[in-house]
């Protein structure tokens, strides 16, 4: 009875852990988006993409709780920029499809995990597959799609959009995520916090297995 009670309580805290992890990556993953948004502007929602805050999707290398986490936090900032921006319905989409763009790379860095260089591919390919997708018809509802830095515009011409949105989305994350998203990994696998989650990770699945 007491060692029922004891693996009941151990449960509960590991619980409790969980989602106090959970929320906090979502609160800063969304802080960060929106800051981002803020001060960057078209460039960390529009064609040609470098939204800093994507740089701890890395935290997916270190805990599963990071691939909710981190969905939820995306969540959070688009319906944000909707309400802050007055995109409208149309910035749905973004809600929609970006945040399972952020979903699908975190969890592909969670899955290969144990190749850092590797895992950080998951959110490049997840943006530079699914953001190109809807986003022109996203900016077209809000009146304009012209390629940044030119004055070349490309409405209605959708695959040539897509394509631009392609290779521009994946160099930019692919930017945030090996120049700060890398190192800030690194910094972070060599602290206490790391060891912390790890030990979390490891009596959970023990639970689990009980």
């Amino acid at each position: 009875m007491s060692t029922a009670r004891n693996q009941s309580s151990t449960d509960s805290i590991l619980g409790a852990r969980r989602t106090a992890r959970i929320a906090m990556i979502a609160a800063l993953y969304a802080s960060l988006t929106l800051v981002a948004m803020l001060f960057l502007g078209g460039l960390a929602w529009g064609p040609v993409q470098f939204r800093i805050s994507e740089a701890i999707c890395v935290l997916a290398l270190l805990t599963f709780d990071a691939v909710p986490g981190l969905t939820l936090g995306c969540i959070i900032a688009n319906v944000a920029n909707i309400a802050l921006s007055g995109v409208g319905t149309i910035g749905m989409l973004d809600v929609v499809f970006g945040s399972l763009a952020t979903f699908l790379g975190a969890l592909f860095s969670w899955r290969f995990r144990d190749r850092p260089a590797v895992a950080v591919l998951g959110p490049v390919l997840a943006n530079a597959l699914i953001v190109p997708a809807y986003l022109p018809l996203m900016l077209q509802g809000m009146g304009f799609y012209t390629i940044p830095f030119t004055s070349i515009s490309l409405d209605g011409a959708y695959l040539p959009m897509y394509l631009f949105g392609f290779v521009a989305t994946g160099i930019g994350e692919a930017v945030v995520l090996y120049a700060l998203g890398l190192p800030l990994y690194h910094a972070l696998a060599r602290t206490s916090l790391a060891e912390r989650i790890a030990s979390d990770t490891e009596a959970q699945t023990e639970s689990e297995r009980d």
